[in-house]
């Protein structure tokens, strides 16, 4: 077994030979060439962390599918999958939203950030990211990306929040470990750095 190959670069590979599959007739037919009146646009241009990806569209296709197994933004986790636990949270034009709540075609012109856009080019993490990681918030890291984007959506649309606003700005989120007062601690020492 090539010892370079995991899990995650097994899975892509799957992913991308299958849109690598799909025929020149499925993606002309899919640019709305051949579509009826009031049928709904299968190739979209979405706004992702800064840059605009074309992608096939179901329908009823939710933004978190999309993120995830069109795109391979897989920070954006899959909980419950209907608004209830906070994983998929992501911005859209700088409001937090569950991404397994909206539909992809719902926000095609609008600007859409992933846990993944937040890191700079060098490397350096986001004040929240930072923050989170100086606190030790994570335990089992499974709610982090949608608490880190809870996080960053409150401090941009309050950059300093009491310990109260900061609670309520992260009530969407569960963690199944508990760790609530860490992310706290997180999100207010963002606050200091930011």
């Amino acid at each position: 077994m090539n010892p370079n190959l995991t899990r995650r670069r097994f899975i892509k590979g799957v992913i991308a030979s299958g849109v690598a599959a799909t025929s020149t007739a499925a993606w002309y037919s899919a640019t709305g060439a051949d579509r009826p009146a009031g049928a709904v646009e299968r190739l979209l241009r979405i706004n992702v962390n800064g840059q605009t990806r074309n992608v096939d569209v179901a329908p009823q296709e939710t933004l978190a599918s999309t993120l995830r197994y069109k795109l391979g933004l897989t920070g954006t986790k899959l909980g419950c999958n209907r608004g209830e636990c906070g994983a998929c949270t992501v911005l859209v034009d700088d409001t937090p939203y569950y991404a397994c709540s909206i539909l992809t075609h719902s926000v095609k012109d609008q600007r859409i950030e992933t846990v993944e856009g937040l890191e700079l080019a060098n490397g350096t993490l986001h004040p929240v990211q930072q923050a989170f990681v100086e606190e030790l918030s994570p335990q089992c890291g499974y709610c982090t990306p949608g608490q880190i984007m809870s996080a960053v959506g409150l401090l941009r649309a309050n950059p300093n929040p009491t310990r109260e606003e900061a609670r309520q700005g992260l009530a969407g989120n569960i963690c199944r470990c508990g760790s609530y007062d860490s992310y706290l601690n997180g999100v207010m020492r963002a606050a200091e750095i930011g």
